[in-house]
């Protein structure tokens, strides 16, 4: 039985949404039991409303929040009762395998170093957030976590995301790329021309070079490799731009007559094709490179995404990533 601690308070839809998708996650895996952090009366009366398997949900009280506009440090260095807090503690003593929330992303970042701890040697760890691509799903990371990198982070970040496409996606020899304004080795800043060798020497990865922003939605690369500056801004315009095209799509067969009935002819292929596109149905971003596994789902995410992040952290866990990052950093310590 796999233990996943859920943050029941993060979130724009906690904690409504968020135990929703505790409980779809249950009732499609007997083999996840879900430790849910947050005010236990509050979360007793959302459990009420419907039918699980009892023994595989569990509360776990925590009196306080930390809300999305706090500053990270404090926040977990005051509120020791708050539901990320608690739920990371709960990783952090081996009395869960996985933390998930929708809070605040820098108490979660803050949280997951203080707390649950870095692996030893590494240096940075980022969010790894799985997007859609016209080939299936690429890795980008960071996505959010350190804007400010160094070489050597970035180095890390192309290990870490390779070890997880290959092992929890399942994709061999996952294609590595960093992102850059060309396709040319002597361009980009001094960040990527500083990378650049470091990611080409590299034995254990499957270096192709730079790619540029336009090809990623093509699946140009299966890890994304930029620091989290760059990374928020490409997840977050991703994200945009989906959401709008559908928005235009929709509005535009809804115009006339004949549009809406060319809709009804085209509306099954439609949705599939949307479908594909959606990148609730990858769950959260892993912060990777800690102890234990924290994964962050975005702050709007509603019961499908919580239900997905939350099936994540099995596929995680039976592949031993932790373990397999811990190798890798052992094997670059050789080479250097």
């Amino acid at each position: 039985m796999i233990k996943v601690a859920v943050d029941a308070m993060g979130g724009d839809n906690a904690p409504g949404e968020i135990i929703k998708g505790a409980v779809d996650a249950v009732s499609r895996r007997n083999d996840i039991q879900v430790l849910l952090t947050g005010r236990k009366e509050v979360l007793e009366a959302e459990l009420n409303k419907f039918s699980y398997p009892k023994e595989q949900i569990q509360i776990v009280p925590a009196s306080e929040v930390i809300e999305t506009g706090e500053p990270p440090v404090n926040a977990i260095r005051k509120k020791k009762d708050s539901s990320i807090v608690v739920g990371m503690n709960l990783v952090k003593n081996g009395q869960a395998d996985a933390f998930v929330s929708a809070g605040s992303s820098g108490a979660i970042l803050v949280g997951g170093q203080v707390i649950v701890g870095r692996i030893k040697g590494v240096e940075r760890p980022p969010f790894g957030a799985l997007i859609p691509t016209e080939k299936g799903v690429s890795l980008l990371l960071d996505s959010g976590a350190n804007v400010d990198a160094r070489p050597s982070h970035l180095l890390q970040f192309a290990r870490m995301g390779s070890i997880y496409m290959e092992h929890v996606v399942g994709i061999p020899h996952p294609r590595v790329g960093i992102v850059n304004v060309g396709v040319e080795e002597e361009k980009g800043n001094a960040l990527v021309k500083e990378t650049f060798p470091l990611l080409k020497e590299c034995s254990d990865i499957n270096f192709t070079g730079s790619i540029e922003a336009r090809e990623i939605p093509h699946g140009g690369a299966d890890v994304i490799v930029c620091e989290a500056f760059t990374g928020n801004v490409i997840l977050k315009l991703y994200e945009g731009t989906a959401s709008t095209l559908m928005h235009i799509v929709k509005k535009g067969m809804m115009s006339s007559l004949r549009s809406k009935i060319g809709a009804l002819l085209v509306k099954p292929a439609l949705k599939e094709t949307l479908k594909s596109f959606d990148a609730t149905q990858y769950g959260g971003a892993p912060l990777l490179g800690l102890k234990g596994l924290v994964v962050k789902t975005h702050g709007s995410a509603k019961a499908v995404e919580v239900s997905n992040s939350i099936i994540q952290c099995v596929t995680f866990k039976e592949q031993k990533i932790n373990e397999k990052i811990q190798e890798s950093l052992k094997t670059e310590k050789q080479d250097l």
